[in-house]
């Protein structure tokens, strides 16, 4: 009867059992009482600070009460001060778990939900002030990636997680769509230099409240409160840390206020995944270590930005690879247990020194630090693929797919690397999917059209190739005259033109020898492929680490001049 009660009887309102209860805690009462989840207290943190505060009102005489007699006015408040302090366990119980699962808690019969799998919804942003959005997101990101050095517990990318920001989607149906039976929500709130975080877990299937908590840190301590948040997940969700573990998630030290503002700031434009972003972010980590010369994710992130900009073709290879080698040697000098660093030195190894061996060393060592990483697992499964281990690179980005299953690069990642298997069908498959969800990917594009090129859909592969163009910002004119080449001469009219269009633009500005190196190759013209694979290699350029398995290179591979090529770069034969 009780159960029965809670769930579906209004509650008698608390003024009626005793007069003297304040209306402010009536209305706290019935909050905590209300049927509608949407309307109840969200987390205990949340009622607390109303108790907390309707305390401090009370014994200051300023909570309004019901009408009581002069005789047992004082009687009453005394009585409301020494009852709020109870109320918090038993109302925190009420808000905490759903009554149907709170009955089989308090009886015993089933222990509490065991959570595998996590996902980290967009944090709420409290402080009032739009442009703090950066700094919602950006604890958001820092706690995934402490969670993400637990390996007892897969945890969803921030990428994935992002997508929920704002939505109107029950949380049994985000943990669906992302295959996770915990999610974890909450707000961050800023004043000045203090930040407050409230965080809960949940057991989505059954939308059950497993724990909340508050917690509050001047903005140096910021780091160490991330860690403790994560701690606390951890023990919640009954994971035992490793040594290792715990001494990732307790080292943390104080930092600089506006050092960790310039990282966050860095960290949202790097996440934008273009030159533009790339060159923005490089301005932010630059301030942060300047900020803070023993920053080490700064200096991470100065590295990855020079990689992904010479990858992009917005600097050269060697000033790009330089560049990256020391920052992320600085950042492995003041930190040798982060795994995202060894990550970043493994894959300049892999794209820039061709050192195999260094960078299947470095990977080992970031999948050691970071196991539930995706972006860990993306590049290794792209050096894997270079490699031309191709089974170990499928299992490689579809764990990192399962880890990060609705964002962008993964879906991309995963389309690219059944490409360079040659799993055409399974490639084509995936990029359809991976366009579905991003109509507006020049590269998924680009990649769908070399699959229907290699299955002679010549076509529907220039098409593509157009989409791919025109996203990038081909005029209509040259993309008619491109679509006028190929009825005129077929898919090596076409090709020629776009030789022509490389070649013009190589007048004005970088255009990686390796573009040419393609095109040539599949025109036929294997002396000049040839010539600019050379040049490929004496620049140093990102692109010949994928000598190997380069489809748009398949031609090439009877001659003696490829084999001698990919010996010189020392990738097996």
């Amino acid at each position: 009867m009780i159960f029965k009660a809670i769930l579906d009887a209004a509650p008698t309102p608390a003024v009626r059992l005793n007069p003297g209860v304040p209306l402010k805690l009536e209305d706290i009462i019935n909050k905590a009482l209300e049927k509608d989840r949407n309307l109840r207290y969200q987390g205990a943190a949340e009622m607390r600070a109303d108790l907390q505060r309707l305390k401090r009102d009370t014994e200051s005489g300023e909570a309004g009460a019901a009408k009581t007699t002069p005789s047992n006015r004082h009687a009453s408040r005394r009585g409301v001060v020494a009852t709020v302090g109870g109320l918090v366990v038993l109302l925190a119980l009420i808000v905490g778990f759903r009554a149907a699962k709170l009955r089989e808690w308090l009886h015993g019969s089933v222990p509490a939900p065991h959570i595998e799998s996590l996902a980290v919804l967009p944090l709420k942003n409290l402080s009032g002030d739009p442009t703090q959005e950066y700094f919602a997101d950006g604890m958001t990101e820092e706690l995934i990636t402490d969670l993400s050095k637990i390996g007892a517990v897969r945890v969803i990318s921030r990428t994935s997680a992002m997508r929920y920001k704002d939505t109107n989607k029950s949380l049994p149906e985000i943990a669906r769509e992302l295959n996770v039976d915990g999610v974890v929500e909450g707000s961050v709130e800023r004043s000045g230099d203090r930040v407050r975080i409230t965080a809960q877990l949940i057991h989505a299937p059954t939308d059950t409240h497993l724990w909340a908590d508050s917690y509050e840190r001047d903005l140096r301590n910021i780091l160490s409160l991330q860690d403790e948040v994560a701690r606390d997940i951890a023990s919640k969700i009954r994971v035992t840390l490793t040594p290792q573990e715990r001494a990732q998630l307790s080292n943390s030290r104080p930092i600089e206020p506006e050092a960790y503002e310039d990282y966050l700031k860095g960290r949202y434009y790097y996440g934008k995944l273009s030159t533009d972003g790339f060159s923005e972010a490089l301005k932010y980590f630059q301030q942060a270590v300047n900020r803070d010369p023993n920053y080490a994710l700064a200096y991470v992130g100065l590295a990855d930005c020079y990689k992904e900009l010479g990858i992009w073709g917005a600097l050269p290879p060697r000033e790009s690879s330089s560049k990256a080698k020391a920052a992320i040697t600085k950042a492995l000098a003041i930190d040798n247990n982060l795994g995202e660093a060894h990550a970043t030195l493994a894959h300049l190894h892999f794209v820039y020194d061709w050192d195999w061996a260094g960078a299947q060393e470095e990977f080992n060592r970031a999948m050691e630090l970071s196991p539930r990483s995706s972006e860990v697992h993306q590049l290794y499964a792209i050096y894997l693929s270079a490699m031309g281990r191709q089974d170990e690179a499928v299992a490689e980005i579809e764990k990192a797919h399962a880890l990060d299953p609705v964002s962008q690069p993964t879906n991309t990642l995963l389309g690219f690397v059944y490409l360079l298997a040659h799993r055409l069908d399974k490639a084509i498959e995936q990029l359809q999917k991976t366009l579905a969800l991003y109509p507006d990917s020049a590269v998924d594009h680009y990649n769908l059209g070399i699959c229907y090129e290699h299955t002679g859909m010549y076509r529907d592969a220039v098409e593509e190739y157009l989409k791919s163009e025109e996203i990038d910002g081909t005029t209509k004119e040259d993309l008619a005259i491109r679509r006028r080449a190929f009825l005129k001469g077929g898919l090596r009219g076409f090709l020629q033109e776009e030789l022509k269009s490389d070649i013009a633009d190589s007048k004005h500005g970088y255009v990686p020898a390796f573009d040419f190196a393609q095109l040539y190759a599949r025109l036929g013209d294997k002396d000049r492929a040839f010539e600019n694979l050379e040049k490929t290699y004496r620049e140093g350029g990102h692109n010949i680490a994928f000598l190997k398995v380069e489809p748009e290179l398949d031609d090439l591979r009877s001659d003696p001049r490829f084999t001698d090529q990919l010996r010189r770069v020392g990738l097996p034969q």
